[in-house]
């Protein structure tokens, strides 16, 4: 697995100056044979105001991690973009359907930073939606439909588009354009210093609930794409296929998930088309609906509901009680009723 970027921790700086000058004055150089004198303790230093960051468990996973802001990234999903960078470190991804039925995945990052991460590709206004639970994030997206950027600036996110963000992209992969865009996340948080840290957005984390069906694989079909979760009793974790081949990224080896969330929603056309005037459709991710979480190789029969774009997602079993994630990554798959 790529090494994860961390925050640093304030204050360390001012504590390594202060060991410094601590040990200098227990310890001055004296002349051999001349007794030393009784240093002088030195003052007692006031208390920095600085605290320093603790540890907490992500409302994303469920796992320990320290706050940090959210990275949202639009990845391109079609057999040329394949093998994935970076997939792997998301705590969250999204797959959303596109023009053509195609899948776009939209990878969610704050617990773990990897090096680089893509191929990556244009934002949808389904996007503006979606991310609105996250508070404001900074959302990393290789450009737009004209008619879509004045809705994404006036969002509530930090766009980041190569225009805005120059010095966080880079071109490589051995791959032709335009699956060869690649950001850079601790680059791109730069270009964004104000986006929010993780927050609870809905998601629950705890035992299984009682019941469910023992599965061992399931496939959510889109009209160009599918996808299968397989489950993997050795690593307890869901092994996804993408179009019946395995995922892999080139990073982190093998894509997998503690929890797959297949949610019911209502896929329409949207105001805007892309250049061959294919029209973009739009996942409505506000409402309610049905859902099917599978966890530890069972599923769950489920209800998805999220009254307002500024709220989180909440999924409860058919009687209404919550209804826990097991911890770890989460893909959530979007798909048609």
């Amino acid at each position: 697995m790529a090494a994860a970027h961390r925050h640093p921790r304030p204050g360390a700086a001012v504590a390594v100056l202060l060991c410094a000058a601590t040990t200098a004055g227990l310890y001055g150089c004296a002349d051999s044979g001349t007794p030393e004198p009784t240093p002088t303790p030195p003052p007692t230093p006031a208390p920095t105001t600085t605290a320093p960051t603790q540890q907490t468990r992500s409302p994303f996973t469920g796992l320990p991690a320290r706050p940090a802001p959210v990275l949202a990234v639009k990845i391109d999903n079609v057999p040329p973009a394949r093998p994935h960078t970076g997939l792997g470190s998301a705590d969250i991804v999204y797959v959303e359907q596109v023009e053509g039925g195609q899948t776009r995945l939209l990878a969610v990052y704050s617990s773990d930073l990897p090096e680089r991460i893509g191929p990556v590709r244009s934002a949808r206004e389904s996007d503006i939606e979606l991310l609105r639970q996250f508070g404001r994030p900074a959302l990393a997206y290789s450009g737009s439909q004209t008619a879509l950027k004045p809705f994404l600036r006036a969002a509530p996110l930090y766009p980041l588009p190569p225009e805005d963000a120059p010095g966080a992209y880079l071109r490589g992969g051995g791959r032709p354009a335009p699956h060869n865009l690649y950001v850079l996340p601790g680059r791109a948080l730069a270009a964004a210093p104000d986006a929010e840290d993780a927050k609870d957005i809905g998601f629950r984390f705890g035992p299984a609930p009682a019941g469910g069906e023992q599965v061992n694989e399931r496939t959510v079909r889109f009209p160009a794409s599918r996808y299968t979760f397989s489950w993997n009793a050795a690593d307890k974790s869901w092994r996804v296929a993408m179009d019946g081949s395995p995922a892999r990224t080139t990073d982190e080896g093998p894509v997998t998930a503690s929890t797959v969330v297949v949610q019911y929603v209502t896929i329409r056309s949207s105001r805007f088309h892309d250049v061959l005037g294919s029209v973009s459709p739009y996942t409505e991710t506000v409402g309610g609906g049905t859902a099917v979480v599978l966890r530890d190789g069972r599923a769950h029969d489920a209800r998805w509901s999220r009254p307002t774009a500024e709220k989180g997602t909440t999924f409860t079993t058919p009687d209404g009680k919550p209804l826990n994630f097991a911890p770890g990554h989460t893909w959530v798959v979007l798909a048609p009723r």
